[in-house]
């Protein structure tokens, strides 16, 4: 049997459940466990990533694969009788933001765990792609993070917002709860066996240091479910609310902008905005979820006027999304358009993260060395290329020349100082900056 029937077979299915979804917007599919089959789980592995860390069995892509379609019909056999065991998640931590101290947890699910989930994933993403408001862009296929800060650029100056609120979800991902998450998910979803699984999901455990506890709420991040569980929760929460009962009780136009729980509010009117802050954590409250007091803010982003620069204490406010600092700017032709550059936290982490890595592997060749800095260089310059961002992509590249230099340096200090890393420089040359996105609608005096 070959692989492109089965993908076709399997966007089929697909398209057939987006069609009845958006026919019937109100309607609670019942039976939808029909469409797990054995191409199905096949394509869900595909879609798994292969150098994915392993969880608590230590079994690898690799390995699942020698013998995947045993595994498989296991798997799916398993799961359609109800006698599937979702394993725990082997949680591990990482650095939060430009923190030093504050960390993020991540979950690592096993990797049959992650097949499956993907596969019901593959599913709800289908039920619910016509249901989510374009406000959303958060891990929903042919949406990307580029789009969202488009959009907010975009929108931004179309409805000339004037306040934006800031908002900060605190630990949105721990906090979930669960029994409000099933009610909002049936709403759409009644298929005993999904609902099954996404309860045992919930209630896996989490191993950590050799101790296995249940959390009471939350949903790991890391999880291949978790993603899609996430939006659908914050789409009854917050964009379905805002569009359907906020914006008819407006003033003035508002905008909003969603990525998985980062979002932020654009408002034309500082009434408008201040009404929403006030509401906003209450709203959040009822679904369980806390609105961070210290971190969410109203900034003013009124447009300057003129064409020059106003005094450092009338410019407008900034904010961070997406990793990225937006305020207002000059253009070349002298129009005042919304520019981004790197957040500084996001900035900070990643010369950090560079640093430890060049300390780590100074002892390997130079060739292999240089190898992955050019990768690590182009990853950061695919995300943060953005027009209008360059200086802060030389200043990361400077960041990463001085950072290799700093430990080759290290491990030989006999070596002559510059003259020498100049000559290496020359035979390993790092890649040059490059905006690779692009590029801002002008918002004209």
């Amino acid at each position: 049997m070959t692989r492109a029937p089965n993908l076709e077979n399997v966007s089929t299915k697909q398209r057939r459940i987006a069609m009845l979804a958006a026919e019937s917007p109100q309607m609670a599919f019942t039976s939808l466990n029909h469409y797990l089959d054995i191409p199905w789980l096949r394509e869900a592995f595909r879609r798994t990533r292969k150098d994915g860390a392993p969880g608590v069995d230590g079994k690898t892509w690799s390995d699942y694969e020698q013998n995947l379609e045993g595994n498989l019909q296991s798997l799916l056999d398993r799961a359609k009788s109800g006698t599937y065991r979702a394993p725990p998640v082997r949680r591990v931590h990482i650095p939060k933001g430009g923190s030093t101290t504050e960390t993020r947890p991540i979950g690592i699910p096993t990797i049959e765990d992650k097949v499956l989930q993907r596969a019901v994933a593959m599913i709800l993403e289908a039920v619910y792609q016509w249901d989510f408001h374009d406000c959303s862009y958060g891990f929903r296929r042919g949406r990307s993070a580029h789009q969202a800060l488009e959009d907010l650029r975009n929108q931004a100056i179309g409805i000339r917002v004037e306040w934006i609120l800031d908002v900060d979800v605190q630990k949105f991902f721990d906090t979930l709860d669960h029994r409000h998450l099933r009610e909002l998910l049936q709403l759409r979803v009644r298929d005993g066996v999904l609902l099954r699984l996404i309860g045992k999901w919930l209630h896996a455990g989490v191993l950590e240091g050799g101790v296995l506890s249940h959390p009471a709420s939350g949903t790991p991040q890391g999880g291949v479910i978790s993603p899609v569980l996430a939006n659908v929760y914050l789409h009854y929460v917050l964009d379905q609310w805002f569009h359907n009962d906020v914006l008819p009780r407006l003033r003035d136009r508002a905008m909003l902008i969603r990525y998985a729980d980062d979002f932020v509010i654009g408002f034309s009117n500082e009434q408008d905005a201040r009404r929403v802050l006030e509401v906003l954590p209450k709203r959040f409250g009822k679904y369980g979820l806390m609105i961070h007091p210290q971190k969410t803010r109203l900034v003013s982003f009124q447009k300057p006027r003129g064409g020059k620069r106003p005094p450092r204490d009338q410019r407008p406010g900034t904010f961070d999304f997406l990793g990225f600092t937006h305020y207002w700017g000059l253009s070349r032709k002298g129009y005042w358009v919304i520019k981004v550059k790197t957040a500084s936290s996001r900035f900070t982490r990643a010369v950090r993260a560079i640093s430890e890595w060049c300390q780590r592997n100074r002892h390997r060749p130079v060739a292999e060395q240089h190898q992955a800095l050019c990768h690590k260089l182009r990853g950061h310059f695919s995300y943060y290329g953005i027009t209008g961002n360059s200086l802060a992509l030389s200043r990361f590249r400077h960041e990463v020349t001085r950072q290799w230099y700093k430990w080759l340096r290290r491990r030989n200090s006999r070596q002559p100082a510059w003259s020498w890393f100049k000559r290496l420089l020359e035979r390993y040359p790092l890649p040059p900056p490059v905006a690779i996105h692009s590029k801002y609608r002008v918002a004209k005096s």
